[in-house]
């Protein structure tokens, strides 16, 4: 996918609408992780160095209309501590108060309005709100990828009134990266998807399983696999209304010569959460087990996939790793991605965040700040605030 450059527009001493993604974790309002902050700085220097005016706008959670506890001021404060630079934060989306301060813009300046979904037509890709967001600025760049996925009116409807526009550095970053896993991939390539449940995934595994050279599945998801295997998993998490379509996938992977690999033990317990967890072998569980984590052996078998790999995908924890007990399985993935002299690719919030937890995200060769994104990218789809940056 080509997307328009920000090297081919020009920005100096114009004012650049700069879409960013700054759906931060906040709790009692102090930001729990700035990586979505520290992202876009590139850009927004790019931008500053070329003499560009730039105003940043951004989603915070799923406010109903404008609510204190989502507002942007606490990332505004963090911004400016992160770049150095002034940054207005005039506390209105839109008016006269975010108008005038773009109006009294210095050169080095930012402007950070206040979160979009504060506005009702945000969500609604409303062009009428698109059309309020354009009188502010003569170009337009998105580099929230994170949203890229979504019809926003910041997002596209406003996009669609610019001629002149382009994706951010971290846009262009973020698709050249996962570009390199479903495009022609160096091989051997390994994909390794966790997280609770088939249903959200399906659509991945579909895309995955012809380009993949190994398919390596743990978390909750593993279970509908492998009760539709015929094993018995005990009281843990299952998608029964799947256990067919598991079937059909394992069966489809089987007739395409590739490798499905599944864990062949696991970490158990009698009840969540837990305090304390037994490994056991995947075919000897008790009616009341639930499995919380893969076990030793089948840690073992997926670094030896994932250290003989040249290209790697992970997207999903491969148990409740937020549980002590739990953890051990994804930290061991976490620990064979760093490892893997190939081309490794992390996508989606819970690897992100077990990555980063594990004090080796710098070995990674690219961490994804897209969770939904990242996945749809690679399942295929249209994502509706890239079509509209496309060269």
């Amino acid at each position: 996918m080509k997307l328009r450059s920000l090297k081919d527009l020009n920005v100096s001493g114009r004012r650049v609408f700069l879409r960013v993604d700054f759906n931060v974790p906040m709790k009692d309002g102090k930001i729990l992780d700035d990586t979505r902050v520290r992202a876009i700085l590139p850009t927004l220097n790019a931008v500053l160095d070329r003499g560009g005016k730039p105003i940043l706008a951004s989603h915070l959670g799923r406010p109903k209309g404008p609510d204190p506890s989502q507002s942007l001021a606490p990332v505004a404060a963090r911004l400016r501590e992160l770049s150095g630079k002034n940054v207005i934060f005039p506390g209105k989306v839109l008016g006269p108060e975010v108008e005038a301060a773009i109006a009294g813009m210095k050169p080095g300046d930012v402007v950070l309005l206040e979160n979009t979904r504060f506005e009702k037509g945000e969500k609604d890709d409303d062009p009428a709100l698109a059309q309020k967001f354009r009188a502010l600025a003569d170009v337009y760049v998105n580099d929230a990828f994170g949203t890229a996925h979504r019809a926003d009116a910041s997002t596209h409807a406003l996009a669609v009134l610019f001629t002149e526009k382009a994706a951010g550095l971290l846009m262009e970053k973020e698709v050249a990266a996962l570009s390199a896993v479903t495009e022609n991939p160096e091989k051997p390539f390994v994909a390794i998807l966790g997280g609770a449940k088939i249903s959200g995934k399906l659509e991945v595994v579909q895309a995955l399983l012809p380009k993949a050279d190994a398919l390596l599945i743990g978390g909750g998801m593993a279970n509908t696999f492998l009760k539709a295997r015929g094993l018995a998993i005990g009281k843990s998490l299952v998608e029964d209304d799947l256990l067919g379509t598991a079937g059909e996938i394992m069966e489809k992977a089987k007739a395409m010569g590739k490798t499905l690999l599944l864990p062949e033990d696991g970490r158990i317990a009698k009840a969540l959460p837990a305090e304390k967890a037994e490994v056991s072998d995947l075919t000897a569980l008790s009616a009341d087990a639930i499995i919380g984590d893969i076990g030793p052996k089948s840690e073992a078998a997926f670094a030896a996939r994932i250290a003989g790999a040249r290209t790697v995908f992970w997207n999903g924890p491969m148990g409740i790793f937020e549980q002590k007990p739990f953890a051990g399985g994804t930290m061991a993935v976490a620990k064979a991605m760093a490892e893997c002299p190939g081309y490794t690719v992390v996508g989606g919030g819970e690897s992100v965040a077990a990555m980063e937890q594990s004090g080796m995200a710098a070995r990674i060769k690219h961490i994804s700040t897209g969770g939904g994104a990242s996945l749809e990218f690679i399942a295929g789809a249209v994502l509706p605030a890239l079509e509209v940056l496309k060269a």
